[in-house]
């Protein structure tokens, strides 16, 4: 942390070009919020600055320790290509033919537009559920965005899911191939007839309790409401899930949570690992009906 004092009327930029800085670090400690006028973050070069303001100019380290605050949202992570958040349930990720305002991706360019001055985007790279809640990641530029996709196989993805029932086998894999009909509904296909995606799903019981059985969820593939289909080939339908076929609703929202996630940073190749606290309803649920704490 590095702190200056104006001693004149000036600009911004022009008291920290005097300091060494060029007019391209300035806009870069802008962009990371790494830069205070009197305990105020600000975000123009040009902000005028008055005899005595204090200017205090953040590291990296300690700016990249601070927890973003976004409306509606819990920022997890951000870098100069990505940015992680961790999704409420009912949320859209994107816009749909009725809701255009109440997304994540919304939230998420309202609030990059205020912080940089319009100067900062997001890009789609996958997306969750309006039920489901937890891990979801955005490009903040098109290379981020295409090398994320490039390579979105090889990302490794963990839910963890409330299903209806107990599932004969503790562990295990289904596969198929997936189809979705006009309605918007998937469905799965035994064999390839050259019009369905193939799917697999990895599952592993956590614990069970009255019914109900907690399950860790292992993407191989991430096609459109995978889990919620195979659960409910299965036999045993995600809790809430009404879509296909589940026939309680516990806890009032889809018994879904994308809880690990783990990728490569797309420019330095960095192993980026993710993980996100269980939702109080889903501990609840099982607290309630077992009788005791089950989360690890």
């Amino acid at each position: 942390m590095r702190k200056m004092v104006a001693k004149e009327e000036t600009t911004l930029l022009a008291l920290l070009s005097g300091a060494g800085y060029s007019r391209t670090k300035v806009k870069q400690l802008i962009k990371y919020r790494a830069l205070t006028v009197n305990e105020l973050v600000v975000i123009r070069p040009d902000y005028r600055l008055l005899p005595g303001d204090a200017v205090i100019l953040k590291t990296e380290q300690e700016t990249s320790s601070e927890t973003s605050y976004c409306p509606g949202l819990e920022i997890v992570y951000e870098d100069e290509d990505v940015i992680v958040i961790d999704k409420p349930a009912g949320l859209l990720t994107i816009a749909s033919e009725t809701e255009k305002v109440k997304t994540a991706f919304y939230k998420l360019t309202a609030y990059l537009k205020e912080r940089s001055a319009g100067e900062d985007r997001i890009f789609i790279v996958h997306r969750l559920d309006q039920g489901t809640s937890g891990l979801l990641v955005f490009a903040k530029n098109e290379v981020a965005k295409r090398t994320l996709q490039g390579k979105w196989e090889e990302v490794h993805k963990k839910y963890r899911v409330i299903v209806e029932g107990i599932p004969r086998k503790a562990k295990g894999q289904i596969t198929s191939y997936l189809r979705e009909t006009k309605a918007l509904r998937v469905y799965s296909v035994g064999a390839d007839n050259g019009e369905g995606k193939y799917a697999m799903t990895g599952y592993e019981v956590v614990t069970v309790g009255n019914d109900y059985a907690l399950l860790e969820i292992t993407l191989v593939t991430g096609r459109k409401n995978q889990i919620r289909v195979h659960m409910a080939d299965m036999g045993h339908p995600v809790a809430g899930d009404k879509k296909y076929g589940a026939r309680t609703d516990p806890m009032g929202r889809l018994g879904l949570h994308a809880y690990s996630l783990a990728f490569p940073q797309p420019t330095t190749g960095k192993l980026l690992e993710f993980t996100s606290k269980m939702p109080g309803k889903f501990e609840a649920l099982f607290l309630n009906k077992a009788g005791g704490k089950v989360f690890k």
